[in-house]
């Protein structure tokens, strides 16, 4: 219950958190995936340093949640902060909500809540030897690089949905250092063998972050991005926490089929966002927050 509960509260923060970020980034010129230039722009903008401050609280939230409770318990109800988002980008952007948009959100919300709900995960340990991390960390970099390719030589008009998957990908290998870091972390950086989880931290967390922020960047709405970080996350992270970690999940056939309609829920809600995201778009394509060029930004 503790997790639970400390879960939900800091899916308020990571909400604020997106809604401020993702406005603060149409604010700024275009620039490449991982490009670091992206965060210099956006360090100099305040309400950027201020989103920077909820998200750093929210995810303390996050780290004392998965000190009380399973990944695959706690990771799943992060996906709540999707619907938080929108609400505080609706709010800030002064903008009546799209039904067609907000029914995608509340079936995408509503799948992973029920997938939690039947699959009731539970156990664990608490480590993982280097060796059995391998192949982890190489299929992790396999999807990043298959994501950027996408991005870059794909259609325009998806670019933050790969942006956004590779993102979501990495959060949900995020969500496992994080759980490992805790306990070895009073050994600080020593042998990398035994501490590989906050070795490989230090790179998966700072890649996560800028890949969030270009995909905030390269999609004029919030929800289809969000939606496709926040499904990914928690899908990885059972699938990690399940195979990794040893926790498991009901695997009767009643327990199998509720899952695959939880699923079939969160890809129903994907697609009504996607397919609706590019006819909002066009009717905000005038609006203040639409995305910055590089020619059209002369300031910081």
């Amino acid at each position: 219950m503790i997790a639970v509960a400390v879960t939900l509260l800091a899916t308020v923060f990571l909400g604020l958190s997106s809604a401020m970020e993702q406005r603060a980034t149409k604010q700024v010129p275009q620039r490449g995936a991982l490009s670091p230039r992206l965060l210099l722009d956006l360090s100099r903008r305040r309400p950027w340093l201020a989103a920077i401050g909820v998200n750093l609280v929210g995810n303390a939230l996050q780290v004392v949640a998965l000190h009380y409770g399973a990944l695959a318990l706690v990771q799943p109800l992060i996906v709540f902060n999707l619907l938080f988002a929108v609400l505080f980008a609706v709010l800030a952007g002064h903008r009546r909500p799209d039904w067609v948009m907000v029914a995608g959100l509340v079936f995408c919300t509503a799948g992973i809540a029920a997938f939690l709900a039947v699959a009731h995960p539970s156990g664990g340990r608490e480590t993982v030897s280097f060796a059995a991390a391998v192949p982890l960390i190489a299929g992790l970099a396999a999807v990043l690089a298959c994501c950027l390719l996408a991005a870059h030589w794909g259609p325009r008009r998806v670019r933050p949905l790969w942006l956004a998957l590779a993102c979501g990908v990495d959060f949900g290998v995020n969500a496992l250092l994080l759980k490992l870091v805790p306990d070895t972390l009073p050994e600080g950086f020593g042998d990398p063998a035994r501490q590989w989880p906050l070795y490989l931290l230090v790179i998966v967390g700072p890649v996560g972050f800028l890949l969030n922020q270009n995909a905030f960047q390269a999609g004029l709405l919030i929800s289809p991005v969000l939606a496709i970080i926040t499904t990914a996350d928690p899908l990885v992270s059972i699938g990690i926490a399940h195979y990794w970690l040893k926790e498991t999940v009901a695997s009767t056939p009643t327990a199998l089929t509720g899952e695959a309609v939880a699923l079939a829920l969160m890809a129903g809600g994907i697609y009504a966002l996607a397919h609706r995201a590019p006819h909002v778009a066009r009717q905000l394509a005038g609006h203040p927050y639409a995305p910055v060029t590089q020619d059209s930004a002369a300031g910081p």
